[in-house]
């Protein structure tokens, strides 16, 4: 985004410069507004943006009903197996967090540390697998770190998510 980092003299403590656009980025300023809890400036319209659209359709069809053990509430089985791991492994993470993007589009977690997202593919129907398309394109887009988990995986996380979360720096205790 531009910045340059410096040192400063007197006292060696390094810091940024940013150029003045950077009060402009809509991720930044959507950001700060999340941290902030304020949610006014959330799209509210749905017929301009399809997506928004889909997404509401989606999350009001699938509300989240299963409560995970660090309270978050998830909508499938599956979500609930992942949520419960990463909480016993002592994973800092989020459930359903939107993407630091343009586009409206949410992770089903996230892991702060190593920046790393998770989307668990559970459904094959046509709508999801355009859905999945989509997502996939965007993770690729914007080169965000990515670990796709299948049903496959799910009944055999123990071994295959830590390997997954290694390539990420990301160990487990």
């Amino acid at each position: 985004m531009g910045g340059l980092q410096s040192i400063y003299k007197t006292s060696g403590v390094p810091y940024v410069r940013w150029p003045e656009t950077i009060i402009k980025n809509s991720i930044l300023i959507t950001s700060i507004r999340e941290a902030r809890g304020d949610t006014s400036n959330i799209i509210q319209d749905k017929s301009q943006n399809t997506e928004v659209s889909d997404l509401t359709e989606f999350r009001d069809k699938f509300r989240p009903e299963l409560r995970a053990q660090d309270g978050h509430y998830v909508r499938s089985k599956a979500e609930l197996i992942i949520d419960n791991w990463l909480y016993v492994a002592k994973i800092v993470h989020a459930y359903e967090r939107k993407l630091p993007i343009e586009e409206v589009i949410y992770c089903d977690f996230y892991i702060p540390t190593g920046k790393v997202y998770i989307e668990y593919w559970g459904s094959e129907d046509d709508k999801y697998r355009a859905r999945k398309a989509t997502k996939l394109e965007i993770y690729k887009k914007y080169n965000l770190n990515l670990i796709e988990l299948f049903d496959k995986e799910i009944s055999n996380l123990e071994d295959k998510l830590p390997a997954k979360l290694l390539q990420f720096g990301i160990a487990i205790e």
